[in-house]
C-alpha cells in the first residue's frame, strides 16, 4: 500500500506515542514494585543523622507552594515534576545519604523510586513526613531559602549591623546630603524595579567594583535588596572590608520603600564599573585581608583533583561570576551560581549538607568575599581556586545540566502555524507546564494548565481529546511531560517546537489569566519581594509585605527553639 505524506506522517506520530506508552508502562510497574521496598527514618534518627557531621541530602519532593508552608529547616525542595531537571546537580555524587521527607501523603515513595532507577544507592525516607518530624518535638519552618535568610538575621545581630528605614534614607536625600544608595541585587531583579538614583553592585561585587566607583569620603553608603538578606549581608560586607564611610542597610528594602509611599524606577541598568589597574588591586588585597580573617582557604589545581578523584565526599564547583562572564567562557566541570544569590539561598544550588564547595572567579575577589560569608553560613568546607581557568580548557554557553530519560524521548513535533491550525479545527488539546504565573500572564488559547506529577489527575478534569500538544518554557519539563502523558492517556502525543517562547515569536493569540485549570496552582510559593508576583501596592502585595518582614524577623527566636546554632562567626 502506497501512503501520502500526510498518512506517513500519522503513522509516525502514532509509532512514536506507542512506543513511549509501552517504555513508560514498564517503568511504572516497576516503580510501582520499588515503591515499598525503601528504607525509612524515624524523626529521631533523621535529627541524629542531620548532626552527626557527615554528608547528608534532605530532599522534599513536594510543590515549591505546597514545600513553603511548612518543611525541615535543611531540606531542599526539589518537586518530582521537575526531579530530573536539577538532581544531578544538587546530588552530584550517587552515594550520598538522602532522606526524603514531605507532608506525609506518600510522594516521597514516588521520588525514591526515581533516585533508584537513576543509580542513587542510600536512599531513605522520613518516615510520616514533616508532621512526624514536628510531633516528634522538632521545629517545622515555612518560607523559602530559610536557612540563607535565617543567616541574614543573625549577621545583624551578632555584627549589629547598623540600618536605616526608607523614611529616614528619603529625608537625608531630601536634605541634600550625600548619600549614595548601592542595590545588592542581580541586574535582571535591578532591571525590573530600583529606588531611583542606586547603582546596581550586587553583594558578591561590592568590593571587587566599589573602588572603581571613586566614593567620596564624606558619602553615606545605604545598601538596599529588595527585601533584607542581601541588604545585611552587603553592607556587613564594605563594614568587614574597612570601608571607612558610613554604611547602613535599608530596612525592608524596595518594598519596604513602596510601603512608605515613595516611587520605584523600572528598567534601569546603571551598573558600577568594571574594576582594573590600582583599583582591582586594592580590591584583591581587601578581599585576602577579610579571607585571611575569617580562615578561607585557597587551593591550586593539584588539590582540587585530589577532591575530584575521592569517591567519599560530594564536590561542588561553582562558577559564581556575572551571568555574560560564565557564558563567554567556563570550566567544564563547573556549575553556575552567581555570588550574588549564594549565602542568602545555598538550597538552589547545593542539596548536600557537610559537602566540600570550591568557588570560582577569575580575580578570586568575589571568591574570597563569598567564601568569607559561607564559612560562616555552615559551609565551613568552602574553598577559593587559585588560577581557575590556567590549566583547563574553556566552554562557551549556559550551563547544561544532564537530565535522566529526556534524550530517549522521540515524540513528533508541531510547529507553532500547524497547531494554530488544528487548534482552529478542535482537533488536538495544548497542555502548557509553565509556572502558574507564566500561564496566567499569557498562555495558548484553550490550553490547560497541569502539574507534569498530577498528570493522572489533570486528565480526570480535561475534556476527552482525541491528542494532545504539550508545551511550557522548559524544553525538558515538556519532553519529559509529553512522554509521561502519552502513556497515562494513550492518545497521540506531540511537543509544541521551542515551547511558548516560539508560540509568542510567530505572533500568534494569547489568552491571560487563569482558565482552564487542570489542577492546583501551588508550583510557586509566592514571595512579595519579587517583581510579577503581586499587584503593587494592592492591599494584597501589603499584607504580604508585611507578613514577610514579621516573618523574617522571628526567624532568630524560631532557630534558637529548634537548637539550631550552626552559624559561626571565625574570626
Amino acid at each position: 500500500m502506497v501512503h501520502t505524506a500526510r498518512q506517513r506522517k500519522e503513522l509516525m506520530k502514532k509509532r512514536s506515542w506507542l512506543i513511549a506508552l509501552i517504555v513508560l508502562g514498564l517503568l511504572t510497574a516497576i516503580t510501582a514494585m520499588a515503591a515499598d521496598n525503601f528504607a525509612k527514618v524515624t524523626a529521631t534518627a533523621l535529627k541524629t543523622m542531620e548532626n552527626d557531621g557527615k554528608e547528608i541530602a534532605i530532599v522534599d519532593p513536594r510543590e515549591e507552594g505546597v514545600f513553603g508552608e511548612a518543611h525541615l529547616l535543611h531540606a531542599v525542595n526539589l518537586p518530582l515534576s521537575k526531579l530530573e531537571l536539577n538532581i544531578f546537580r544538587m546530588v552530584p555524587r550517587k552515594s550520598t545519604r538522602i532522606v526524603l521527607t514531605d507532608g506525609g501523603e506518600g510522594i516521597s515513595q514516588q521520588a525514591a523510586a526515581k533516585l533508584q532507577e537513576w543509580g542513587y544507592t542510600d536512599v531513605a525516607i522520613l518516615d510520616g513526613g514533616y508532621p512526624a518530624w514536628e510531633k516528634a518535638g522538632y521545629v517545622v519552618f515555612s518560607g523559602m531559602s530559610v536557612a540563607g535568610k535565617a543567616f541574614g538575621e543573625w549577621i545583624t545581630v551578632t555584627y549589629k549591623t547598623p540600618t536605616m528605614t526608607p523614611e529616614e534614607v528619603h529625608k537625608h536625600i531630601a536634605a541634600g546630603e550625600n548619600v549614595l544608595i548601592l542595590d545588592t541585587r542581580p541586574a535582571n531583579e535591578y532591571f525590573n524595579m530600583n529606588i531611583p538614583g542606586s547603582i546596581n553592585v550586587p553583594v558578591s561585587e561590592l568590593v571587587y567594583r566599589f573602588y572603581q566607583l571613586g566614593v567620596s569620603p564624606d558619602a553615606m553608603i545605604v545598601i538596599n535588596c529588595a527585601g533584607r538578606t542581601r541588604s545585611l549581608i552587603g553592607a556587613q560586607t564594605l563594614r568587614n572590608a574597612g570601608i571607612p564611610n558610613k554604611v547602613v542597610a535599608m530596612r525592608g528594602g524596595t518594598m519596604a520603600w513602596q510601603m512608605a509611599g515613595f516611587e520605584l524606577e523600572h528598567g534601569s541598568t546603571r551598573h558600577a564599573p568594571e574594576p582594573w589597574g590600582v583599583n582591582l588591586d586594592k580590591a584583591l588585597k581587601t578581599a585576602q585581608k577579610v579571607a585571611d580573617r575569617f580562615d578561607v582557604k585557597t587551593i591550586d589545581a593539584k588539590q582540587l583533583d585530589a577532591f575530584k578523584a575521592d569517591k567519599n565526599r560530594s564536590l561542588y564547583i561553582i562558577d559564581l561570576r556575572t551571568p555574560d562572564e560564565y557564558r563567554a567562557g567556563h570550566r567544564p566541570d563547573s556549575t553556575y551560581g552567581w555570588g550574588v544569590q549564594l549565602v542568602q539561598g545555598m538550597d538552589k544550588y547545593a542539596a548536600t549538607r557537610h559537602a566540600r564547595v570550591v568557588l570560582v572567579d577569575n580575580y578570586m575577589v568575589r571568591a574570597l568575599m563569598t567564601a568569607s560569608w559561607m564559612v560562616q553560613a555552615d559551609w565551613p568546607e568552602t574553598y577559593v581556586l587559585a588560577n581557575p581557568f590556567e590549566s583547563t580548557g574553556l566552554v562557551a554557553g549556559e550551563y547544561k545540566p544532564v537530565v535522566p530519560g529526556v534524550e530517549q524521548v522521540k515524540l513528533p513535533r508541531i510547529e507553532p502555524a500547524e497547531l494554530n491550525g488544528e487548534l482552529q479545527a478542535k482537533k488536538t488539546t495544548v497542555i502548557d507546564v509553565a509556572d502558574n504565573l507564566a500561564y496566567k500572564k499569557g498562555h495558548i488559547p484553550g490550553a490547560w494548565f497541569a502539574i507534569r506529577s498530577r498528570l493522572d489527575e489533570c486528565l480526570k478534569k480535561i475534556p476527552a481529546s482525541s491528542s494532545f500538544v504539550v508545551t511550557g518554557d522548559s524544553a525538558a519539563l515538556v519532553a519529559l511531560t509529553a512522554r509521561d502523558l502519552a502513556a497515562v492517556s494513550g492518545k497521540p502525543v506531540s511537543i509544541l517546537n521551542g515551547g511558548n517562547a516560539a508560540w509568542r515569536k510567530a505572533n500568534l493569540p494569547v489568552t491571560q489569566g487563569f482558565e482552564n485549570l487542570a489542577t492546583k496552582t501551588d508550583d510557586i510559593f509566592r514571595q512579595p519581594f519579587l517583581w510579577g508576583q503581586f499587584e503593587p501596592m494592592s492591599s494584597e502585595f501589603k499584607q504580604a509585605a508585611n507578613a514577610y518582614f514579621q516573618w523574617e524577623l522571628q526567624l532568630p527566636d524560631q532557630l534558637e527553639r529548634a537548637q539550631e546554632t550552626s552559624f559561626k562567626r571565625a574570626e
